[in-house]
């Protein structure tokens, strides 16, 4: 989402006569998209910030603009720590920031309308913004604000003309994107309508939320074989009374009968997972074990509870920094084990593979996939998996 946003933000600079600089000595412009999920991400990106004061003043009429959910949460505070600052952008005036640029009168004037460029194989496109939940520990519904959807038009035009420029998979971005709505199209129509775009042969989406895995997005991924074998479906705990505090509107077993839904669908499921909430008791953590177990995950991006200013979970009292180690530690080897199962599994299957290298590519399910043969870059190949090595499948000669 962050890499659309910043390829989304460059275009409108790009209007506007700049072009794509190679290192920051080349650049005249810097633009610092940043996200504010963990602070360890804002802290980073601040620090990032106030490095650049010489990068300024090494040559006259460098820029620096400063956007998304960090410059959003910090706002104006920003500029008085860093007057060598030009110019916030937060989160929330993505959509607008065309006329933030020209407000400025620090660039030129829109020089001509562009239609994006299209790097890679795969295609971002955003189909929504902000979050209508209020999990107790998330900073993002604060500085992304509601859901707002994107027209179905706007979505297939801009998958077209990525589409056009040689995109073979489209993302589908949106912090709930299977929320998403648009008169009478639902996110299983809108899966159905992009896969049909020409030149598109598989269509990915990020991040959904469990609330929403309806009975007809799992029939549009049962039926439609250029949708993605794969979901990255945030869990966060497998605790109902831990889930409960986090404000997720989920408890274990409705998690357990989605997660069983989308194994009938043979949807390889991947997951983020926080331990060490507040409230978490050391059975709520074994809680979280055994759904880890059950639900086999083959991959998940495991994290220490990070508390955000201004959210109700940064209120409560934190737990002591060696439990939060330990259990992290503990999930973490668990994951492991479970990843390489999940990869030695998939021996003696067959896959179909898009190549984004000649010898190289992910499988709908994602798994990486190495060809001892070379195929053209972007087709897609029907192979048999031989062997497994940590997280790379090998197709058999």
């Amino acid at each position: 989402m962050n890499l659309a946003d910043s390829e989304e933000m460059f275009q409108h600079l790009r209007a506007r006569g700049a072009q794509r600089a190679l290192t920051p000595q080349e650049a005249d412009i810097i633009l610092v998209n940043t996200c504010t999920v963990r602070e360890h991400a804002e802290h980073r990106a601040v620090s990032f910030l106030g490095r650049l004061a010489k990068w300024k003043k090494e040559k006259p009429g460098r820029r620096i603009i400063f956007a998304g959910c960090a410059a959003q949460r910090l706002g104006d505070a920003l500029k008085k720590e860093f007057p060598f600052l030009d110019m916030v952008a937060g989160a929330k005036s993505i959509d607008a920031f065309p006329s933030l640029l020209d407000k400025s009168g620090l660039f030129p004037p829109l020089q001509e309308t562009l239609a994006p460029e299209q790097e890679g194989l795969t295609g971002y496109v955003t189909i929504m913004r902000g979050c209508d939940f209020r999990c107790s520990y998330c900073i993002v519904p604060y500085v992304r604000g509601p859901v707002k959807c994107l027209p179905l038009q706007h979505i297939l035009q801009e998958t077209a003309q990525k589409a056009a420029q040689g995109a073979k998979e489209i993302m589908l971005l949106g912090q709930t994107v299977n929320a998403y709505k648009d008169g009478q199209t639902s996110f299983a129509d809108l899966l159905n309508r992009v896969s049909e775009v020409p030149g598109v042969e598989r269509v990915r989406f990020m991040s959904p939320h469990p609330a929403y895995l309806t009975p007809d997005f799992l029939a549009a991924v049962r039926h439609n074989p250029k949708i993605a074998k794969h979901i990255h479906l945030p869990i966060q705990s497998g605790s109902t009374k831990v889930l409960k505090e986090m404000k997720r509107g989920y408890t274990r077993e409705m998690l357990l009968e989605k997660l069983a839904a989308l194994a009938e669908c043979q949807m390889t499921v991947s997951t983020d997972i926080i331990v060490g909430f507040p409230t978490e008791t050391e059975q709520d953590f074994e809680r979280t074990l055994s759904l880890v177990d059950q639900a086999q995950f083959f991959a998940a991006y495991c994290f220490k509870y990070s508390p955000r200013q201004g959210t109700p979970a940064a209120q409560m009292q934190l737990l002591p920094e060696a439990v939060l180690e330990q259990r992290l530690d503990i999930l973490l080897n668990k994951v492991r084990d479970l990843s390489a199962r999940a990869y030695a599994a998939q021996i003696g299957s067959h896959q179909q593979v898009l190549m984004e290298e000649e010898n190289k590519g992910r499988s709908s399910n994602n798994f990486w996939v190495k060809t001892s043969k070379n195929y053209k870059i972007g087709s897609i190949v029907d192979v048999e998996i031989a062997r497994a090595d940590g997280t790379l499948l090998f197709a058999k000669e």
